[in-house]
């Protein structure tokens, strides 16, 4: 049996056509009986050997092998015909429901047969996991990057696709820049995703997280030492001896939020009672661009 394998990721499916087909392939299963030709001897499933994930939490494991016990596999897995082996199948999505069905010694999984081409296994394989709870933020930066590197997909496409925001995207692929130590730091939950971000644009990243861990600092208190310790104000056009007003931990922190959600430099500057600018700093034209698209839906 001859299996296509598309070069030109144009001539496949969208990633939004590719899950709403999962999407709707377990919807139909929910909504009418399950047939016979969809229960399969367990030992003729066979997993993804292009699995993304390789780590399974044996306590996870376990916590859904004793809810199988007791109640079956409610939701079936995507699977495609196993392109080497005749009436064998691969898992596309599901292969902690088969390794907890294994332990659980059923006989049988409910199964939802998909023709799906290597690139589409491995690109629902890694929207899977993505969409994991148990994810750290690096894991799920990770699984974007994949998206986007490997098959030509753009943010916005993922967003689209995932029901994520465009700047949550965009935040979290920031992470991947961070120093190792650091990534170190929020794999192992010492560090929030927003520590992290806030880490990004200081002079010493590392020194600054170890003290933050030290000193158990928030988000904000990061936020506000980042922007202290940035090279000294230009010069502006301010007249002689009128020296720039220092800034207020509140309009810090607001630069601080504002540059997080955004994904840019945001710099507010109080030049009255009320008035005042904030200025927005773009590093590419598709920055520019993303910024002009977010303020006309803001119309």
């Amino acid at each position: 049996m001859s299996i296509k394998k598309p070069e030109r990721r144009g001539l496949g499916r969208g990633l939004s056509a590719l899950m709403a087909d999962v999407q709707s392939a377990v919807a139909e299963d929910e909504e009418t009986p399950r047939r016979r030709d969809q229960m399969v001897p367990i030992e003729r499933i066979v997993p993804n050997p292009d699995q993304p994930r390789r780590t399974f939490s044996e306590a996870s494991l376990e916590e859904l092998r004793a809810s199988i016990a007791e109640k079956g596999v409610i939701q079936p897995l995507i699977v495609r015909a196993h392109p080497g082996r005749d009436g064998h199948y691969e898992i596309v999505a599901g292969e902690r429901r088969w390794r907890a069905a294994q332990l659980a010694q059923l006989h049988e999984l409910p199964v939802i047969i998909r023709d799906f081409s290597d690139t589409e296994v491995l690109e629902v394989a890694i929207i899977e996991n993505i969409q994991r709870a148990d994810l750290n933020p690096l894991e799920e930066a990770m699984g974007y990057r994949q998206l986007m590197e490997r098959f030509g997909h753009t943010q916005e496409k993922v967003a689209e696709a995932l029901s994520k925001s465009r700047s949550h995207i965009a935040n979290l692929l920031r992470l991947l820049s961070l120093p190792e130590e650091i990534q170190g730091y929020l794999r192992e939950g010492k560090l929030t995703a927003g520590h992290a971000r806030a880490l990004i644009t200081a002079e010493d990243p590392v020194g600054l997280a170890r003290e933050v861990i030290a000193r158990g600092l928030s988000v904000r208190e990061v936020e506000r030492l980042v922007k202290g310790e940035g090279s000294p104000a230009k010069p502006t056009s301010r007249k002689p001896g009128f020296a720039a007003p220092e800034k207020d931990a509140d309009t810090r922190a607001l630069e601080g939020d504002l540059s997080a959600t955004i994904g840019m430099t945001v710099s507010i500057e109080h030049s009255g009672a009320e008035g005042g600018k904030l200025v927005i700093s773009y590093r590419s034209l598709d920055d520019l661009d993303r910024l002009c698209q977010a303020l006309n839906h803001m119309g």
